[in-house]
């Protein structure tokens, strides 16, 4: 059994905001996994099923962002899940749009998300697919950027990205995390400038 989980605020007021990519990468593997996820537990929405040949947990905790830990923790006891078998999917503010990073371990970083399940778990033991949403310029407040709607052209990327993040977890999960890191971690290249 492996627990894949993706971060994100809970609520229609928080759909389609780059602090969301989380879930909908989730929404993506379950959509091509055939699994639904309705079931509540744990403080999370849960689906079941086969995803590359083997046994998931899909989850969207349905604690705040800030507060992601609290249900994961409860989810791997839950389901007796080692937190090195556990994927997490999040949205990341330090890479740019379009590119996904992958990591076995680490610190929690920059983000809440990250930062209150190694908290919770005491490790950092875990994988992770973090997905770019980094803004061209330089908000204001960062905190209202990952927050605000996503524009057309972000859409796009999201999109695509949300493809790339569920074919990233299928060969994690069927040839392993560094065939994963060595497909996946790299740049994006920038778009070329009409001249």
């Amino acid at each position: 059994m492996r627990l894949i989980v993706g971060l994100g605020n809970p609520g229609s007021d928080y759909e389609w905001t780059p602090h969301n990519m989380g879930f909908l990468a989730i929404d993506g593997i379950a959509e091509r996994a055939g699994i639904r996820i309705t079931r509540p537990e744990a403080k999370s929405y849960l689906g079941r099923g086969k995803f590359a040949g083997e046994e998931v947990i899909l989850a969207k905790p349905q604690t705040m962002m800030n507060l992601s830990g609290v249900a994961v923790r409860m989810l791997l006891e839950k389901y007796e899940c080692d937190p090195a078998e556990m994927i997490v999917l999040t949205d990341e503010v330090d890479l740019p749009w379009g590119m996904l990073r992958i990591r076995e371990r680490g610190s929690g970083g920059t983000h809440n998300g990250l930062k209150s399940i190694v908290a919770a778990l005491g490790t950092g033991e875990f994988i992770r697919v973090r997905l770019g949403i980094q803004p061209e310029k330089i908000w204001g407040d960062l905190s209202d950027y990952v927050l605000s709607k996503l524009r057309r052209a972000e859409r796009e990327t999201a999109g695509q990205m949300v493809t790339d993040a569920t074919d990233a977890v299928e060969l994690i999960m069927t040839e392993g995390v560094n065939k994963a890191m060595s497909k996946f971690n790299r740049r994006v290249q920038p778009p070329e400038e009409d001249s």
